[in-house]
């Protein structure tokens, strides 16, 4: 119990903030304020409208708001999402396309467990779907996964990747964003050895940590600088009294969300001002370019401790993915058994986050891998977010790795998922 008062104060303050939003805009926008000649009252509403809404966006899990594709028949098609495997701490998910038949192409996005919903992905979902069936990773907030569901390490996730793989079936074509990269990698040379007709066909790797000491960030920095005692100290928490979760150990949404607006805090300050003008001059509007990027960035899910831990401590501390030392359940996996599934990386020039190198280092691993079956793309003035939901992905990077799969991928006719097998 030594940390619950701690989440639950950090949740006060969110709830309180959101409270004197609300306040404000209703306060700002009596009638009779009309009365007195000053913007005054006009900008409190303005300050109060944008403060409740980010403050309430915090807690609230995005939707898809992914309603139609334009079909090859020229017609709109009603997009919907079920759960295809589900788990405790994540869901294999499907985006069926209403009226459509099969593609030829059929493709699992594995969206980052790294403190934004899965949601994240939106856009390149979006882009993905008039060509694919996309299948995606729906990973679970922890604070509404009860204590008695056990632990979920990187080695659970690890297994759960492997699972899903299995389930769709060979013919499969795999999208790991950022932060699953390393893993994804481990799960697919997992299957190499357990399962070789698991496998899938390609594997796109874009901007991941697989050998975080390729490149220097800020985030491999503070990996470097604290202790693991350290880290356990000032960053986990347990959930507090109001959900599902109570008890659980976790790195609090609210606590990444504050270190991710405090490394570009002048810039998140300028807009958030920017912003408050705009609506005072009623320029502003539900979905403008502000609402729809911090409508996604503020809404922030809670990682399982043991998660975020060992990702720290076994992926950027020891490089065990790097090394090619990686266990999962007592087996220590090969990246070399990887044979014949085709491997392309992709990085961003710019990239502060995982920067050119690290992904790359993917490559190297795969020493079982024909060069001819290996793919490197450095996409120039790219950032993070930009190579695989910026304008980057949308105009350079998404054809190229259609061309990847379609270079690499035996053209059969789709095939219904094959039954679950049990992972060991």
């Amino acid at each position: 119990m030594r940390y619950m008062a701690t989440y639950d104060l950090m949740e006060t303050v969110r709830n309180t903030n959101q409270w004197l939003g609300a306040t404000a805009r209703a306060f700002g926008s009596y009638p009779a304020t009309g009365l007195f000649p000053t913007p005054a009252f006009k900008v409190m509403a303005a300050w109060g409208e944008v403060m409740e809404r980010s403050f309430s966006r915090m807690i609230a899990k995005p939707d898809w708001n992914i309603s139609s594709v334009v079909g090859e028949d020229g017609r709109d098609h009603v997009v919907t999402t079920h759960a295809v495997v589900e788990r405790p701490f994540g869901d294999l998910i499907k985006f069926e396309v209403q009226g459509r038949g099969p593609k030829r192409r059929r493709v699992l996005l594995v969206a980052p467990m790294s403190g934004h919903y899965a949601t994240l992905l939106r856009s390149t979902v979006i882009s993905l779907l008039p060509d694919c069936d996309v299948y995606l990773t729906d990973w679970h907030n922890a604070r509404d996964i009860p204590v008695s569901e056990g632990k979920f390490d990187i080695e659970d996730y690890t297994l759960y990747l492997a699972e899903f793989m299995e389930h769709l079936g060979a013919d499969l074509h795999v999208i790991a964003v950022c932060q699953p990269a390393p893993l994804t990698l481990a799960a697919t040379a997992y299957l190499a050895e357990k399962n070789p007709d698991a496998q899938p066909q390609t594997l796109t790797l874009i901007g991941g940590p697989i050998d975080p000491d390729a490149a220097a960030t800020d985030v491999t920095d503070f990996g470097a600088r604290i202790t693991m005692g350290q880290l356990e100290e000032v960053a986990i928490q347990r959930v507090g009294f109001n959900y599902i979760g109570a008890g659980r150990l976790v790195y609090p949404g609210l606590l990444q969300l504050s270190s991710f607006m405090s490394m570009n805090a002048d810039r998140h300050g300028e807009a958030f001002f920017n912003q408050i003008l705009r609506v005072a001059k009623g320029e502003a509007s539900d979905h403008d370019h502000h609402n729809r990027f911090y409508d996604e960035y503020l809404a922030v899910m809670d990682m399982p401790a043991e998660f975020y831990l060992s990702t720290v401590e076994r992926v950027f501390k020891n490089l065990e993915i790097a090394r090619n030392e990686f266990s999962v359940a007592g087996h220590k996996i090969d990246i070399g058994k990887i044979t014949t599934v085709a491997v392309k990386v992709v990085e961003g020039e710019k990239d502060d986050i995982s920067a050119p190198g690290q992904c790359l280092a993917a490559l190297r691993l795969c020493t079982g891998l024909p060069e001819s079956k290996k793919a490197a793309h450095l996409e120039p003035g790219a950032g993070h977010y930009g190579i695989f939901a910026g304008k980057s992905w949308r105009s350079n990077i998404r054809p190229l790795v259609l061309d990847f799969i379609d270079s690499n991928g035996i053209e059969t006719a789709t095939q219904s998922p094959k039954p679950q097998l049990k992972t060991v």
